[in-house]
């Protein structure tokens, strides 16, 4: 595949994307990848859970392709089934429901164009004809947004920033200088009370 292509170029920040929300359970115990750290119920690997599930359906059942039945997704599931590990559900199992669904779906975005058409059957009907194009930038949009909660909810675990002590875009401040930067922004919002 040409890497300057339109269809390269998304494929590798989708790759990219998918490292940063995995790369969020290392070095955590198996309590803090699973417990609640919001009233929602988000969790670091509800979170792996729930985008490996939705490139599954998106890059194989949307396009016909091969593909994998998961009980949470069923109609009958539970609500939110997705977004949690039960105990029976192993760290080891849902990581490689994550490197399976990132196969299935490199394999999908590989073999077809960019307009090759597929229907999402859960959308109106009005907008269930797609394109792998179209895919493509929802689940790219879709994976940096759960990448994004996995950020604040691994912040909240240990304190861990972005993609670790070497990120360019990441501010290299120790405890107290991030204690008096927070305390300065609660400052400035302090004068809206």
């Amino acid at each position: 595949m040409d890497t300057t292509s339109d269809k390269a170029v998304l494929l590798s920040y989708l790759r990219v994307r998918r490292r940063d929300l995995l790369a969020k359970l290392d070095g955590l115990s198996e309590y803090d990848i699973r417990r609640p750290l919001v009233p929602s119920g988000t969790n670091l690997l509800g979170l792996v859970k729930h985008v490996a599930s939705c490139e599954l359906d998106y890059f194989g059942l949307v396009f016909g392709r091969p593909t994998r039945s998961l009980p949470w997704l069923a109609d009958d599931a539970e609500p939110e089934a997705d977004m949690w590990a039960t105990a029976a559900e192993s760290r080891e199992s849902i990581v490689e429901l994550h490197h399976y669904s990132a196969r299935l779906s490199d394999a999908t975005i590989e073999e077809l164009p960019l307009d090759a058409v597929g229907t999402v059957p859960w959308w109106p009907t009005e907008r269930a004809t797609v394109t792998l194009q179209q895919i493509l930038v929802h689940m790219c949009v879709e994976t940096a947004r759960h990448a994004g909660h996995a950020d604040i909810l691994r912040e909240l675990l240990d304190g861990a920033l972005g993609n670790g002590a070497d990120d360019p875009n990441i501010a290299g401040r120790s405890g107290d200088e991030w204690a008096a930067h927070r305390a300065r922004i609660e400052e400035a919002a302090a004068t809206f009370r």
